[in-house]
């Protein structure tokens, strides 16, 4: 069996109870089931229950914490900087965004800065959080004890991929983009790698200078990922990882010379912006909206392949899933299943495809 299907709710209720047996406590462990969740809901899969596994074993070896609170190291009216301390991103990240919302609606804004917190996957899955209230929100990570991607012009290994997320309101489905300042994310490249394929673009520099799609430059030749623009543009890429880790690692002044130790832990900047303290919420939707119009109705190069609003497909697999069952496919499935045997946790049942 390649692929399977699964209620989210069964996903969820499995995914909560592997997490308690590692050693999470009953809220920390439902958070980051549904953090995961979120990200298959929402089809970014490298980032969703196949990481299951590897934060069950950060759990039980301790690398993440599974009880406790972040420290505010710093906090003004519409600014906070947190030290997670080894806590999961998958349970610090939603705390974040609820954080810098509240500010937002007190003050128009709300930023928060955390540092070392255990990977927080899908950016994608703590948009909505703020755009459910009508709130505009920017997100960023990076890790810095990860170094994998090159500056522009280089073949030496610097930055993270380092993913960006922004969400949009409207008066109907929500602007969601998630994307890295990377040509990919290094979970693509995996997953690539796992399957035995190529990448479907260059996206990978090798040691000696040859740009490629071959995923073994990458996992076994000791290549590096290119910024976002590629070989050819990809200074562009580079100004926005230097942004990223600046505004990540700078502000929560914790670096790569302290971070050498840290593995996957992140630091993760969130800003929330309320429209209403602005021009205010109604002119902002109808200006938005009116933007977003006039992409749809462009004229596409190929009548097939209209313009879409960044999150549409997104929010598609969110509709499908949810009343056909989370699709787990043949890298993910098998992790999970190993995963429930080694916990004595009950697999979820499998639906029909």
């Amino acid at each position: 069996m390649t692929q399977v299907r699964v209620t989210k709710e069964s996903l969820l209720t499995f995914a909560t109870a592997c997490f308690a047996k590692a050693g999470a406590e009953a809220t920390i462990a439902k958070t980051m089931a549904e953090s995961l969740l979120w990200g298959d809901l929402l089809g970014f899969r490298t980032h969703g229950m196949r990481r299951l596994p590897y934060n069950v074993k950060q759990l039980q070896s301790g690398a993440a914490r599974g009880e406790g609170s972040v420290q505010v190291l710093n906090s003004r009216a519409a600014v906070e900087t947190w030290d997670a301390n080894g806590l999961p991103g998958l349970f610090v990240a939603p705390q974040a965004v609820e954080k810098a919302c509240t500010m937002a609606l007190h003050a128009g804004t709300g930023t928060v800065v955390v540092r070392r917190c255990e990977h927080v996957a899908s950016l994608a899955a703590y948009l909505q959080i703020a755009t459910d209230r009508g709130l505009l929100v920017n997100l960023m990570a990076a890790t810095p004890a990860q170094s994998s991607v090159a500056p522009a012009g280089s073949s030496s290994r610097v930055f993270s991929p380092n993913p960006y997320a922004i969400g949009v309101p409207t008066n109907g489905a929500p602007l969601l983009l998630d994307m890295s300042f990377s040509v990919t994310a290094a979970g693509k490249i995996r997953q690539a790698y796992d399957r035995n394929e190529l990448l479907p673009w260059p996206a990978i520099v090798t040691k000696t200078g040859e740009i490629t799609n071959n995923p073994k430059a990458y996992i076994e030749e000791g290549g590096a990922i290119l910024p976002l623009g590629g070989a050819d543009l990809g200074y562009k890429g580079y100004g926005l990882c230097l942004q990223s880790e600046l505004w990540t690692l700078g502000l929560s002044g914790y670096g790569r010379a302290e971070a050498v130790a840290d593995g996957e832990q992140n630091t993760f900047f969130v800003q929330v912006i309320d429209p209403e303290a602005f021009a205010g919420k109604a002119a902002f939707v109808r200006v938005a909206e009116d933007l977003l119009t006039r992409c749809l109705d462009a004229q596409p190069i190929d009548s097939s392949q209209p313009v879409r609003i960044p999150g549409s497909g997104a929010l598609a697999n969110f509709q499908e899933q949810t009343e056909r069952g989370v699709l787990l496919d043949e890298l993910t499935w098998p992790r999970l299943q190993h995963c429930a045997k080694k916990l004595g946790v009950e697999s979820p049942a499998v639906l029909g495809l």
